[in-house]
Parts: C-alpha cells; sequence; structure tokens
C-alpha cells in the first residue's frame, strides 16, 4: 500500500534531506525553455499565479499552461493523460488526497531543491509529500482543514437571542457541536432566500465531508483489517444529518451539486448563516469587494460530534515535476518559485495556512492589531489540532467515486442512510478487493 500521511501544521520530526546538497542554485537560468503546465483554478489561486510572470523575467523561461481546472476535472484530466500516454507536460497541481493514485509519473525533487529550502517547510508536511522514498510535491501555502465561518449579526440579535432561547432551551451563541449546528441551522433557516448552512454535495467533497462526520460521530471508513466499516450505527448518524438538513429545506436545494466555489460565493452572497470552509476564503469573506458580509464574519473552531471528537477532513496542495519532463531543473525552480516564501506569505495573506516555518511566524507578527485576521489564524491554528488524513489508499478517488452517488441517493431521499451505506460499502469493497487489497 502506498501511503500518504497527511502531516498536520505542529510538531517537529526530523528529515534527513542530504541528497539536496548539489541542488543548483534557484531560480537559475533557462533561456528558451518551455515549461507546460496543468494547474488548479479558481479566484483564489490566480494572485499565485501573477507571480509566474516574474520568474519567467529572472530566467529567461515561459510557462505554458494546458489547464486551469478545479482538482476533480484535473485529476480525471491527468488520469486520461495517463491511460493515452501523453504526458508530455512539466508542471502539475497536485493534492495529498490525490497523489497516492498516480506516484510513479512524478519525478523525486529532493535532488532538485536544495536542501535548506526543503528544511525550510514543516517537516510532517515534507514527509507527508514523499511517497516511497520519493518527494513527489513541494506543499504550498495551502494546508487545508476546515473551521466554521458564521455571520455575527446573527448571533447580536436579541430579538432573535431570545426565540431561539425559548425555543431550544439554551442561549444563542456561534455552535461548538454539530447538534448545535443543526439547531441554529434550523432557527435561521428562511428558504428560498435564507439557508442555515450549506455543503458540498458532490465527488470526493461530499464523501470527505462525510468522513469527517463519521470520525466526529465515532466511526471509522475503514476499519483495522482495511475493510469498508462506514456502514455502521455511526455512519448513519453522519449521513442522517445531510438528510435531515436537506429533508427540512434549511440547505440550497443545488447543494448537492455543489463544489467548493459554489460553497464560497454562497457564503459571500450573505444567504448562509453558518459555513464549514477552508481557510483560503478568509480574505474573500472579509473583503467588501467580494463579499456581501465583509465587516459580519465570525470564525471559530470546527464543532464536535457526538463522540466529543472535532470534524478535521485535512490535507493539502502542491506541486509536482512529471518524469518525462524534457526540463527537470526548470521545471523544479518554478514549483519552488510557487512556493518559495514570497509565494506564500502572498497566499497565506487571503487566508491559507503556509506549509513553511518561517511564514507561520511571520503571520503571527504580520496579523496583531488586526482583529480579524487574529481571529482567523486562532482559528485554524486550533482547527488545525484536530486534522487527520483521509485513508491512505491509492483507490480513496476512485471509492469517494463510487461513494458519493449513494450519498447523494440518501440526501435526495431515493434510499434510506441504511442502506444507501450499504450499497457504498459493497461497492468500496470490490474496489479493494479488485486490487488485491482484501
Amino acid at each position: 500500500m502506498k501511503k500518504l500521511l497527511c502531516g498536520v501544521c505542529a510538531g517537529v520530526i526530523a528529515l534527513t534531506l542530504a541528497q539536496a546538497g548539489n541542488a543548483a542554485e534557484l531560480p537559475g537560468k533557462f533561456d528558451g525553455v518551455t515549461i507546460d503546465a496543468k494547474l488548479i483554478g479558481g479566484q483564489q489561486y490566480e494572485k499565485l499565479y501573477e507571480r509566474i510572470g516574474e520568474w519567467e523575467k529572472l530566467t529567461g523561461a515561459k510557462v505554458n499552461i494546458l489547464s486551469k481546472k478545479n482538482h476533480f476535472e484535473l485529476d480525471k484530466e491527468i488520469k486520461s493523460d495517463i491511460a493515452t500516454g501523453s504526458i508530455s507536460w512539466c508542471v502539475g497541481s497536485n493534492h495529498s488526497s490525490f497523489a497516492p493514485q498516480y506516484p510513479d509519473i512524478y519525478t523525486d525533487l529532493t535532488p532538485l531543491v536544495p536542501a535548506e529550502e526543503l528544511a525550510a517547510f514543516v517537516p510532517n508536511l515534507i514527509k507527508a509529500s514523499t511517497l516511497d522514498g520519493k518527494l513527489v510535491m513541494l506543499p504550498r501555502a495551502q494546508f487545508d482543514v476546515s473551521a466554521l465561518y458564521y455571520q455575527k449579526s446573527l448571533y447580536q440579535d436579541e430579538e432573535k437571542k431570545t426565540a431561539f432561547k425559548a425555543k431550544y432551551g439554551y442561549d444563542l451563541t456561534p455552535p461548538d457541536t454539530w447538534a448545535q449546528v443543526t439547531d441554529q441551522a434550523e432557527f435561521f433557516a428562511a428558504p428560498p432566500n435564507f439557508y442555515g448552512t450549506q455543503f458540498a454535495g458532490k465527488e470526493e467533497a461530499i464523501n470527505g465531508r462525510f468522513y469527517e462526520m463519521l470520525v466526529a460521530e465515532g466511526g471509522e471508513y475503514i476499519d483495522g483489517e482495511g475493510k469498508p466499516s462506514f456502514n455502521s450505527e455511526a455512519g448513519v448518524r453522519a449521513l442522517d444529518w445531510f438528510v435531515k438538513l436537506y429533508k427540512d429545506k434549511v440547505v440550497p436545494a443545488g447543494t448537492t451539486n455543489y463544489l467548493w466555489d459554489d460553497l464560497g460565493q454562497g457564503f459571500a452572497s450573505g444567504s448562509v448563516a453558518l459555513n464549514l470552509d477552508w481557510p483560503g476564503w478568509a480574505t474573500f469573506f472579509n473583503d467588501p469587494k467580494s463579499s456581501k458580509i465583509a465587516g459580519n464574519v465570525g470564525v471559530k473552531v470546527q464543532p464536535a460530534g457526538s463522540s466529543g471528537k472535532r470534524t478535521g477532513w485535512s490535507g493539502f496542495h502542491g506541486f509536482s515535476v512529471t518524469e518525462s519532463c524534457a526540463n527537470k531543473e526548470a521545471a523544479a525552480s518554478l514549483v519552488w518559485w510557487l512556493t518559495n516564501e514570497d509565494s506564500q506569505k502572498l497566499e497565506s495573506a487571503a487566508g491559507p495556512l503556509p506549509s513553511r516555518t518561517a511564514v507561520w511566524e511571520y503571520n503571527i507578527e504580520a496579523a496583531k492589531g488586526d482583529a480579524y485576521k487574529t481571529e482567523v489564524l486562532n482559528a485554524f491554528q486550533e482547527a488545525s489540532k484536530n486534522a487527520f488524513p483521509v485513508p491512505p489508499l491509492a483507490e480513496w478517488i476512485e471509492i469517494s467515486n463510487a461513494v458519493y452517488p449513494e450519498l447523494q441517493a440518501a440526501i435526495l431521499g431515493d434510499k434510506t442512510s441504511k442502506e444507501a451505506l450499504d450499497a457504498a460499502a459493497t461497492k468500496a469493497t470490490e474496489i479493494l478487493e479488485d486490487a488485491g487489497k482484501l
């Protein structure tokens, strides 16, 4: 089993990277070289990509971006390239949840990046980026674990506070448990103009959210023998949470088609009360140019399930260089450039959690005097303590693609939660059997 253990932004693990001592100085000179790239797309990434032009001027190389897609679509394109033997491009966006599927297509970055640069990253993330002894990607400023965003004014409304306590028997304050999220989301919801909360409803997004809710309910996705075990009582409780909110019209009707950009735009529109979401949206939500709730955003640690555990599905983005790349040195220089200290300062200023130790320290200092940034940083530092990775399976995405239609069937009312989870577990088991894992 190829393992990718997602690191959290804490702890120090010694990692020897002596091979990197012979790496060329960066960024280097590569006159006349063109680097073809396939990158994750989305508004939150555009500021980083603006730095590519500066790298081109410094190195003399050019970057030809072949694709800019969300990671689900990019994953499909990469798999198609593998199937057709057409990986002629050099640099690709990668992610800890996707990387175990195709480690063989990416080169080891250890001899291509100076040791001191690799040592500047949070050690756990470098360890988590290493598959079968190969450093297959450099982590960018996009360590992801979700915290809870909410509209502060809802909790300052005296009429709402009185009505809520009369109905539910406790004070209206930002929720600390998923049971409280349910109560408050139902209380705030006024469809079709305002919704209590929302969730991504397809592909790995819904499977990942279900997975972390399962853990918070005391369950496990894969048991100690490597078998799918999410069709448990804890699994039913976890899926019932999604089913109930959808049935009660607490979430938008289109949520089963939503992915991350839809959620970000939805919360920024001012039509959602509570939103479990990633750190990369923090600045977007509080910017009056992009958000109707700017100045009205609160952030706190993610809620806990009935087991007392908090949700904490986590992962991180990165950039990789293909084995087939004709100029690996230039490609590695570009990957380094997109993950270097200046790039991470730029990205983390908008909310993402950096993967370089010095940038964490920089952000803490920079946040002083800015109440919102301090609140965001504190919330996500606390959230990262609860972070846990997806099961370390090369088949994780394949399993997600088989499981999510069953989750949708339960949410839409076509199956009971137990029926859907039993069917999903059967599919997941077959995938692992076909892979020789069971």
